[in-house]
Parts: C-alpha cells; sequence; structure tokens
C-alpha cells in the first residue's frame, strides 16, 4: 500500500516545525531582552538602596556619637568649674550617651518626637 498522505502533505509539517521553531527563536530572543532590562534596572534600585542604607547608618551614628562627645565635653568642662574631678564627666556622659541613643531613635522613627501641639498642650495645663 501506499502512502496515504500526498507530496504535499509530506512538506507540511516541516514547514509548521519550521515556523514553530522561527516562533521560538524569536520568543527566546525576546525574553532574553526582557531580563537584560529588568537586571539593568534592578541593579540600579539596589546601587539606589544601598547609598540610602548607607546614608541612613553614616547619620544615626553620627548622632549617637555626637550625643556622647557633648555629653563629656560638658561633663569635663563641669569638672573643671566646681572641682568635682570624676562625677561630672560621668554623670554627663551617661546623659549624654541616653540623649544620643533617644536622638537615633527619633531618628530611626521608633519614637516619636514631641510636636508643636504637644508642648503647646502641655504648658496650657491640658
Amino acid at each position: 500500500m501506499s502512502d496515504a498522505r500526498g507530496d504535499g502533505d509530506r512538506n507540511k509539517p516541516r514547514t509548521d516545525e519550521a515556523a514553530l521553531s522561527a516562533r521560538l527563536q524569536r520568543l527566546g530572543e525576546s525574553l532574553a531582552r526582557q531580563r537584560a532590562v529588568e537586571t539593568s534596572n534592578d541593579a540600579s534600585e539596589n546601587r539606589a538602596a544601598n547609598a540610602s542604607g548607607y546614608a541612613k547608618g553614616f547619620r544615626l551614628s553620627s548622632e549617637l556619637v555626637a550625643g556622647v562627645i557633648v555629653g563629656a565635653g560638658l561633663g569635663w568642662l563641669v569638672d573643671r568649674w566646681f572641682g568635682i574631678t570624676p562625677w561630672g564627666l560621668i554623670i554627663f556622659l551617661l546623659l549624654g550617651f541616653a540623649a544620643g541613643v533617644l536622638n537615633v531613635m527619633r531618628s530611626a522613627g521608633v519614637v516619636a518626637s514631641p510636636g508643636i501641639d504637644d508642648r503647646l498642650g502641655k504648658d496650657q495645663g491640658n
């Protein structure tokens, strides 16, 4: 028996496979381009996020260090003026540390800073 398909039918699967292969290749190229665009966008977003994180960390650490330094400086001055050598430095160093920690917590958003309404309400006795 001979093949039921004619010569035209034998070429049809090959053209379908060629068209499918071409479509698959175009899809692969399109996906590769899209991945390249997304990768470049993600890299720029990561760099911006890292820079922002570094800036915030530097600001928070400088606020803590500034509080401790100011407290130590005031304590040293109090010691020199009143002659109470270790106690002024110790007390003001601890107060500077507490103020620095409070400033860091306010900057990080953990503790809300007092607003104008809060201060006015306390002053008026409300």
